[in-house]
């Protein structure tokens, strides 16, 4: 894959970078989108200045929360970020969007996501990975299980949408059994 821009982490397929000024307009784009935020906690109308002040906070925000752009084909189709990064315990959450409906359900969030774990536990030096999904988020489920993580909770009825009330399914990975997951991964894909 041929990219001349800044390359953060990198497989076959996918590119993991600092998400940057020009990213503002897809980012806007896909946080106003009802079937992007249908997956996510927080859905209000986002303008351009929230987002480029989003951006400009993350320096600040570092060295608890670590945000990229998922790049494609030359573009940046998502983001992806360790959030709640403890060093104490050692943990923290991951959190993606796929905002480019093209390129959802065909391997690059799994793809983006062993990158990212990569970082996270051969950097960063992290012993587990949290992730929260709603439960109809069927696809956001089998990415995180294919990516190593297994179910640890189920909060029931826990997060209210479309007129429903959803459980929310809580999911971790650790190192140990990632590891033998990334270790065909980079065979396979980098």
């Amino acid at each position: 894959m041929e990219y001349e821009g800044i390359i953060f982490r990198q497989s076959r397929r996918v590119i993991l970078r600092p998400v940057l000024e020009e990213d503002i307009p897809s980012i806007t784009r896909w946080m106003n989108n009802p079937e992007v935020t249908k997956f996510l906690t927080a859905s209000y109308p986002l303008t351009e200045v929230e987002e480029r002040e989003w951006l400009q906070n993350l320096s600040k925000r570092k060295p608890e929360h670590v945000v990229v752009a998922i790049v494609a084909d030359g573009k940046a189709i998502g983001t992806m970020g360790l959030h709640n990064i403890s060093s104490r315990s050692r943990s923290a959450t991951t959190g993606a969007v796929i905002g480019e409906e093209m390129y959802r359900g065909k391997g690059y969030g799994s793809e983006a996501k062993m990158l990212l774990l990569d970082y996270a536990f051969h950097v960063l030096n992290l012993r587990k990975i949290c992730s929260r999904v709603i439960a109809f988020n069927e696809r956001s489920v089998a990415y995180s299980l294919k990516c190593g993580y297994h179910e640890e909770a189920r909060l029931r009825e826990h997060i209210f949408y479309n007129g429903c009330y959803w459980d929310e399914v809580c999911l971790a990975v650790f190192y140990d059994e990632w590891l033998p997951l990334w270790e065909a991964f980079k065979k396979n894909c980098l």
